[in-house]
């Protein structure tokens, strides 16, 4: 029995092969409605994203599945746009990563690139401060803007405007790709010889990596060592701008002063001109002298740890400076130092003269320098080698001891003053010299000098080189060449002849 009721309740074979295309139709329409849902909507039914409206005057180029971005990133994108009136409204689906959305934000619709097409939505979502939409929101027209076209860019100008821009155009091209005239190409850097201005721009292109990257090490190096440096700036800037905004008459003053001082520069622009000129000798000497600063830097450093006793007490010195630096604030003021510096004003053109007649000053100075630098200062610093009678200091040295000597001699010895003892007697033997001139004397040329001495002479030292050296008075004093003055010619005969 329980066989046949088994039997009884199963589908025949017959029943399962049988064809049934109704059925079969509507589970295929089912199926290619929900693939065609899901390949257009890519949504899920059902559930609704946060929606938001925006009213606009014009959505011209804006479609459906437009992406809408805040900051440059997608955070979703327009499912819908519709006429009401007079003007259209965009609806937008918005993902969580661009909530939440502030009543006071704004919308504008941007192109991609800039000949049209490929348009955006640009969102931005308000101040904090501000209420947050709810899902359904909606902009109003007034936090808007609708995208401005080609077209009406150029149906705003007129033909006078059209032609000009058309001639810039047209010259600005000729000035990128005209070859430079041999003139221009004297100009220019060598870097960029035989180039036109297209090809020098390009170059400079390829400069740009390394300049912006020293611009971004610039950048950082704004920001300051530790935090809040660049705002510790800006706050001290604002205090200065406030003290000096307190002493606005002052400040009024000091500028026009320093207009004056300016234009006074200006009238002496070729004097100047010349100063600047000569500025890479100065900057000589000084790079000479900062060498020897660079060597006093040790002594510095004992000076500076024995500076710190008194570093600690500049606070009660500043205590007691106090009431000096109101009395020199006061002495500042228009009615005390307002004539001193209207008078400076005045003398500043003379100043700036006697600065330009100088110059010739600094360039002999210089050349002066030079001259104790390499040859007077080592001549000094030299010891002369005299065989027996060599002294074994120094020419300079040897030079003082002579006047030494000299005040010695004309010592007085009697009740008629001074007297050089060294002229006096005429025995002994006579010495003529060899023909000479005395430079600067009104003596003529080939001229015999005569002496007495008491005993014969033992030689002569340095050799006599027969006649003598040429006198250059124009020739720069440190282009010459130092003597040798232990050298072979240094060395005379001991015959007595010469």
């Amino acid at each position: 029995m329980s066989r046949w009721w088994r039997r009884r309740d199963e589908t025949p074979v017959v029943e399962l092969q049988r064809y049934r295309p109704v059925r079969t139709g509507v589970i295929a329409l089912i199926v290619i409605a929900i693939v065609t849902y899901f390949g257009f909507t890519k949504a899920i039914p059902f559930k609704e994203g946060f929606r938001l409206h925006a009213v606009f005057g014009s959505a011209l180029n804006i479609h459906a599945k437009s992406p809408v971005r805040i900051a440059g990133v997608d955070v979703g994108k327009v499912t819908g746009i519709k006429r009401e009136g007079n003007t259209g409204v965009v609806t937008m689906e918005i993902n969580k990563s661009g909530l939440p959305i502030h009543t006071d934000a704004t919308v504008k619709i941007r192109p991609r690139i800039f000949l049209e097409g490929n348009w955006f939505v640009e969102l931005q979502p308000g101040s904090p401060s501000a209420p947050s939409f709810s899902s359904g929101g909606t902009i109003p027209i007034t936090h808007t803007s609708d995208p401005v076209q080609l077209d009406q860019v150029l149906n705003a100008l007129n033909t006078d405007t059209r032609a000009n821009l058309q001639t810039f155009l047209i010259e600005y091209g000729a000035g990128l790709t005209d070859k430079p005239t041999p003139e221009q190409e004297a100009a220019q850097d060598p870097e960029v010889r035989k180039l036109n201005a297209a090809q020098g721009l390009n170059r400079a292109y390829q400069r740009g990596p390394k300049a912006l990257r020293a611009g971004a090490v610039l950048n950082q190096a704004i920001t300051g060592t530790d935090p809040h440096d660049l705002s510790k700036l800006i706050a001290g800037i604002g205090k200065v701008t406030a003290a000096l905004n307190v002493h606005e008459q002052q400040l009024g003053e000091l500028i026009g002063n320093f207009n004056t001082f300016f234009a006074s520069f200006a009238a002496q622009s070729a004097p100047l001109r010349t100063t600047v000129a000569e500025l890479p000798f100065v900057l000589g000497n000084i790079d000479r002298g900062l060498a020897s600063l660079d060597a006093s830097f040790a002594p510095t450093r004992v000076f500076a740890h024995d500076i710190l006793p008194g570093v600690k007490l500049t606070p009660s010195v500043v205590t007691v400076a106090v009431p000096w630096i109101e009395q020199v604030q006061d002495s500042l003021e228009p009615e005390e130092l307002g004539g001193v510096a209207s008078g400076l004003a005045k003398a500043l053109p003379s100043l700036a003269k006697l600065q330009g007649e100088q110059i010739p000053l600094f360039h002999a100075t210089d050349l002066f320098n030079k001259c104790l630098t390499k040859l007077i200062y080592p001549a000094g610093n030299t010891v002369i080698q005299d065989g027996s009678a060599t002294s074994g200091v120094e020419n300079y040295k040897e030079f003082w001891y002579a006047f030494t000597g000299l005040a010695g001699i004309g010592a007085t010895f009697d009740g008629n003053g001074p007297a050089a003892k060294f002229l006096v007697g005429n025995s002994g033997q006579t010495l003529r010299s060899a023909p000479v001139g005395i430079v600067g004397a009104n003596v003529r040329p080939g001229l015999r000098l005569l002496a007495k001495a008491p005993l014969a002479p033992q030689g002569t030292r340095p050799k006599f080189p027969g006649a003598e050296p040429e006198y250059k008075p124009l020739v720069p004093c440190y282009t010459q060449t130092l003597p040798d003055f232990n050298g072979p010619l240094a060395q005379g005969p001991a015959d007595g002849s010469g």
